[in-house]
């Protein structure tokens, strides 16, 4: 992580947020007043990035929804109302906004789990929501994806039922994700993979699968950095330079569907979204992984 003193300062001319979002973010906050609530979020934004100076916080992508404009959501939300102790993952929650709005759309909240590295920052998205752990249950668990104390790669289940309990499970009582192997109705993970090299994202797609409910619809999702074909994008944050690997459609496809998962088995849809970043032409990988 950044230290703060390598960070560029925080801007309030950056501040942006959307009219889904705004009505999200006045319901779920009770700050009616336009000017009111962008004083609220600025204050916790100060607050976030001197834990955590990432560029999403400096830049507001914290207040976008991700989940709700993602195809697959109405998906997600119809396994929450239908299939019996149904759980939603978000993972790389940073101040769990998107499972909020699950939640607030019907996503059983005692069946959502949120995890991040950095736990200050669902502490500063109950400051922001005005909840606490008892008004807004959802269970957070903070930890590295990469360790696999937390989280070992497993071959995903092949059949229904296979190694499955049907007993619900009592969320707050896990400090591990590796438990809930094959428990995993629907999983999120926006603005993730593009964080970590070309193996690293490997390693994660077939952690995260491991998770995942064979039964059909199961479902993993998310957008991150993309490109119409596979490169290694040079980037700057926070003063330091890295490379980002960006998958294409088609090898994206590729990566799930014959290595991560046996061909044929699930159903792989990723499309490029053209956005701007840092004010030049750039691609957002649109994707899910749905079990068939």
């Amino acid at each position: 992580m950044a230290h703060l003193s390598t960070a560029p300062p925080l801007d309030a001319n950056f501040y942006k947020i959307g009219a889904e979002e705004l009505s999200f973010f006045k319901s779920s906050t009770g700050i009616q007043d336009d000017d009111a609530l962008k004083e609220h979020i600025l204050i916790i934004q100060e607050k976030a990035y001197a834990v955590a100076p990432y560029p999403c916080i400096r830049l507001f992508a914290f207040t976008e929804l991700r989940i709700s404009n993602h195809p697959v959501y109405r998906l997600a939300l119809k396994l929450g109302r239908e299939r019996k102790d149904a759980i939603l993952l978000d993972i790389g929650c940073c101040f769990g906004n998107d499972v909020r709005k699950a939640v607030a759309d019907g996503f059983p909240v005692q069946n959502v789990l949120a995890m991040d590295l950095v736990p200050d920052l669902w502490d500063l998205g109950h400051e922001m929501f005005k909840t606490t752990p008892g008004s807004f249950p959802a269970h957070f668990i903070a930890g590295d994806a990469f360790d696999p104390d937390m989280l070992s790669i497993e071959e995903p289940l092949a059949t229904t039922g296979a190694g499955r309990p049907r007993e619900a499970l009592d969320l707050s009582t896990f400090n591990s994700l590796n438990p809930l192997r094959g428990r995993l109705s629907a999983i999120h993970a926006a603005s993730l993979f593009h964080l970590f090299d070309e193996e690293k994202q490997r390693h994660l797609a077939h952690a995260l699968a491991g998770l995942l409910s064979p039964e059909p619809n199961s479902v993993i999702f998310g957008a991150h950095r993309g490109a119409p074909k596979n490169k290694v994008l040079s980037d700057v944050a926070n003063a330091t330079m890295f490379a980002m690997f960006c998958h294409s459609p088609d090898s994206w496809v590729e990566l799930w569907d014959g290595d991560v998962f046996p061909r044929g088995t699930v159903r792989v849809e990723a499309t490029l979204k053209d956005v701007v970043v840092k004010n030049e032409k750039a691609w957002m990988l649109v994707w899910s992984v749905t079990r068939l």
